[in-house]
């Protein structure tokens, strides 16, 4: 595999790239529990990690479309979850995201869309107030997500590279719930695609940083990866006021994108 172009990882992932996994299409589940052995001391150490029902991820197991793989987070509501990592065990870069939660918020799923490059464990690991950790695993047939070519020419991408969208999709009748969907317009080149005019590789940009506030108040943050799909898109699900959103995005080119999105306006 040529070497990947990319300007910025989070160390987690760099950590990984290092090691030299192998991301081979076809990988069965031993092979897939073999790649774990390695990634958990790389990324947790020797932090036990208790399969419960603290966190609960949902993926397809076998998708559709593997540059475009949508992954569901349930958290438990009587658990102090303060941090959530999704790692796709045989991506050449594993960790997709790592999403930091604010005090209070009340947010009980996130959903997004992921890279599969091979068959592979795809697991979100929940790190609780009290600094335990927890996880859920979901075994997902797919290959070549993080090579596929982009939907959108470059041109197209780059006339649109930074618009945001939010929508609010759910309010229960207690006023309470909400649910948000927040769309990036950005090509999340993973490094591993190629030009399909000069069959060069394209050089890794993706969002590598998203900050979101809800009534100025810390809400969601994440740091993320080459395994985050095209056109990044986030939906969550909590309890808490409708609010006005203030998103922040950065990406790996050093470019930062913001919005605001008060109640009405998408």
């Amino acid at each position: 595999m040529a070497a990947m172009p990319i300007n910025r990882f989070s160390s987690a992932a760099l950590v990984a790239l290092v090691l030299g996994l192998s991301v081979t299409a076809g990988a069965g589940p031993s092979r897939a529990s073999d790649s774990w052995s390695e990634l958990k001391g790389a990324i947790f150490g020797d932090r036990a990690i208790a399969d419960d029902r603290v966190v609960e991820l949902e993926a397809p197991s076998r998708a559709t479309d593997p540059a475009v793989v949508p992954v569901v987070i349930r958290l438990a509501e009587d658990a102090a979850i303060k941090q959530v990592t999704l790692i796709v065990d045989e991506n050449p870069a594993p960790v997709a995201a790592t999403f930091t939660l604010g005090p209070d918020t009340g947010i009980r799923s996130i959903e997004t869309r992921l890279r599969v490059n091979a068959y592979s464990n795809v697991r979100a690991v929940a790190e609780t107030a009290d600094g335990a950790l927890h996880e859920s695993v979901v075994y997902v047939k797919a290959s070549g997500g993080c090579a596929a070519p982009a939907a959108r020419n470059p041109a197209e991408a780059a006339s649109t590279l930074g618009e945001m969208r939010l929508r609010r999709l759910v309010e229960a009748a207690n006023g309470q719930t909400q649910e948000a969907q927040l769309m990036i317009r950005h090509p999340n080149n993973s490094g591993l695609q190629r030009d399909q005019v000069t069959h060069l590789y394209i050089p890794a940009h993706f969002v590598s940083d998203l900050e979101v506030r809800l009534d100025d108040k810390p809400f969601l943050s994440m740091s993320g990866g080459i395994s985050i799909s095209e056109d990044p898109n986030f939906r969550f699900r909590y309890d808490g006021p409708e609010g006005v959103f203030r998103v922040i995005a950065s990406d790996t080119e050093g470019q930062t994108f913001a919005k605001v999105f008060s109640p009405g306006e998408g």
